[in-house]
C-alpha cells in the first residue's frame, strides 16, 4: 500500500474543511442523520462554521427555506470536493480466451 506524505493528506484535508462562517443545516427531530429529501417538510436548524465547531443560529421552516438561505455555501462545499484522477484507475483485464478449442456436444465440426 502507498503511503501519502503528510503535508500532502494535511493539504488536502484543509481544503476540504468548511470556511468560517459557512452555514449548514440538519433537519430537527429524532432522526438526526437522515437525508434532507426524506422528510422535506420537517423544520431545519441553520449552524454556521465557527472555524472549531458547528454553532446554531437559527432555525427554517422547511427544506425549501433552508436552500434559499444557504444556496451560495452550497456551492462552495461542492467546489472543494476532491474529484478522481482517472489516470490512477486500473488497467482492464486482457478477455477471457480458452486455452483449448470448445464444441457444442450436438455439433460435430
Amino acid at each position: 500500500m502507498d503511503d501519502e506524505p503528510l503535508e500532502e493528506w494535511a493539504d488536502r484535508r484543509e481544503r476540504r474543511r468548511p470556511e468560517v462562517g459557512e452555514r449548514r443545516t440538519v433537519p430537527l427531530g429524532n432522526d438526526v442523520g437522515r437525508g434532507a429529501h426524506v422528510d422535506p417538510d420537517t423544520p431545519r436548524a441553520v449552524q454556521v462554521w465557527d472555524g472549531h465547531q458547528w454553532v446554531p443560529e437559527g432555525v427554517a421552516e422547511d427544506y425549501s427555506a433552508t436552500g434559499r438561505e444557504t444556496a451560495e455555501d452550497i456551492s462552495s462545499r461542492a467546489e472543494r470536493v476532491d474529484l478522481p484522477t482517472f489516470g490512477r484507475l486500473p488497467t482492464a483485464p486482457e478477455p477471457y480466451r480458452p486455452t483449448i478449442p470448445f464444441y457444442r456436444p450436438d455439433r460435430r465440426s
